[in-house]
């Protein structure tokens, strides 16, 4: 009964909604109304944010956020990396039970461990593996799935071991005092391509591996916000930051027009950087940024295995400084996260999700299909701004796409997908009544431990990977980014 009457107010609210002009169209719904007809994936591409959310949720530039950045690290579960909050002074928070296990190949139960490296041998974050780990939603297969993966070591593990805050202080000191989530999926149970992807356009178009887009012109963020703009009111400026390649180059069908050459550019080498614009005050609306996703080896600083997680942390805390110093900061938004799983346990089953579109996942021959109406394991997500809850923790299922849906509920642009119209937009972790960090907090320095990332650096030498990013398999060669 209570589906039928959220239904009944749905119809309502997308034939008589409507708002002030400058916000455009607005749903009937109460706050419950709007979550559970997201939940039941009522809503389809093309919808207006408007109509997705409770009829008084601010919308457009009722929201005081002029400035979104969207960093994006790489390949790390948020128990591996989190899952010591409650001792670092967050006990509202779910994490998993320091005796839980995952059995290896022979049935021996592998308990949860404090890593006392910072890097070791990529893990399994391959459409099959993870599905692996997964199980069906037991989440019990991550050390089988990294016994032996790409022939490295038989052990693994790894992937049960995590980190406390004594390890990244950086990063717990940061989920302790803005707002954090605990419950954040990737968008898929895959790699970082199609996960990218879904960060990108709310959809992977079918890919589960390392398909790079040269053709085609796929919708994705960049040509929705072009599209908007192309109506020529309320323009919205946008930029990708990147060091080594581009997330976002993905879509190099999209990234290499020449229109947009303007649009993309280094983080921090030569010309106008990342760091030059957000002190500069030149941030634009919407801007993506990367950690360098090409060069995978002991000193890199994207988090990705097996580059030591201390680099990443401090170059997170080199972000994080750069837009709470900036003459930005007042109406600000960085949006904190990690593409996937890295194939690293997390306790947390995976829910179930709207699917995006008719697209079937495309796989090798005679492998299990799945499909994409299930998220991927949950990662990191934290929002560093002035309108941040402080010390908070919310519970409301979110994924990449939520993202894509709080730009689209700033800039009053329509979803994409049916992924992205059905995305919680984040409203959970803001307080758009108060900016109670208006003065950024004090936090804790990042360390590097000198000697391991000695040690790192000789186990893992310099490589330098010329193709666009990722971390799964060996996508075809596009040439030298450099």
């Amino acid at each position: 009964m209570r589906a039928r009457l959220v239904h009944l107010s749905f119809t309502f609210a997308v034939a008589a909604g409507c708002g002030s002009a400058d916000q455009g169209p607005r749903s009937t719904l109460t706050a419950d109304q709007a979550a559970q007809a997201r939940e039941q994936c009522m809503f389809k591409a093309g919808a207006l944010p408007g109509l997705t959310i409770a009829k008084d949720a601010p919308l457009g530039s009722e929201i005081p956020i002029d400035t979104i950045v969207v960093f994006t690290m790489e390949n790390r579960s948020f128990d591996h990396v989190l899952g010591m909050l409650p001792a670092a002074g967050q006990p509202d928070v779910d994490v998993a039970a320091a005796d839980v296990s995952n059995p290896d190949s022979s049935g021996k139960p592998i308990q949860r461990f404090h890593l006392d490296e910072y890097c070791f041998d990529d893990t399994n974050h391959e459409w099959d593996g993870s599905h692996l780990e997964w199980d069906g939603g037991k989440n019990d297969g991550f050390v089988k799935a990294n016994e032996s993966f790409q022939n490295g070591v038989l052990d693994g593990t790894r992937a049960i071991g995590y980190y406390d805050q004594n390890d990244l202080p950086f990063l717990y000191g940061l989920a302790t005092t803005y707002a954090t989530s605990d419950r954040h999926f990737a968008s898929v149970l895959g790699p970082t391509y199609p996960n990218r992807d879904f960060l990108g356009a709310a959809t992977s178009y079918g890919n589960t591996g390392d398909e790079i887009f040269t053709s085609g012109n796929r919708a994705n963020v960049m040509t929705a916000m072009e599209d908007h703009n192309a109506l020529g009111k309320d323009l919205i400026s946008w930029h990708v930051y990147y060091e080594g390649v581009p997330g976002l180059g993905l879509f190099a069908d999209t990234i290499t027009i020449n229109t947009y050459f303007d649009n993309v550019s280094r983080a921090d080498e030569g010309g106008e950087t990342f760091f030059d614009d957000a002190a500069g005050g030149k941030l634009s609306n919407v801007n993506f940024i990367d950690p360098n996703l090409r060069d995978m080896w002991g000193g890199a600083n994207s988090f990705h295995p097996p580059g030591d997680v201390q680099v990443g942390d401090e170059y997170l805390a080199k972000i994080v400084t750069a837009v709470t110093t900036s003459p930005q900061w007042k109406h600000l938004a960085l949006i904190i996260t990690f593409d996937e799983h890295g194939g690293l346990y997390d306790h947390v089953a995976s829910p179930t999700a709207c699917a995006p579109d008719d697209i079937a996942p495309r796989v090798a021959a005679g492998a299990t299909p799945y499909d994409f109406a299930n998220y991927g394991f949950r990662v990191p997500l934290i929002i560093v701004s002035p309108y941040a809850k402080p010390h908070y923790v919310s519970h409301v299922v979110t994924d990449h796409t939520s993202i894509l849906r709080f730009i689209e509920r700033r800039f009053k642009m329509p979803a994409m997908t049916a992924r992205d119209a059905n995305a919680d937009p984040l409203l959970d972790l803001f307080d758009f009544n108060k900016a109670q960090l208006a003065t950024p907090p004090f936090l804790p320095a990042p360390m590097v431990d000198q000697a391991k990332l000695a040690d790192c650096e000789a186990r893992y030498p310099f490589k330098m990977i010329n193709f666009f990013p990722d971390m799964a398999g060996e996508p075809t060669d596009l040439g030298a980014t450099d």
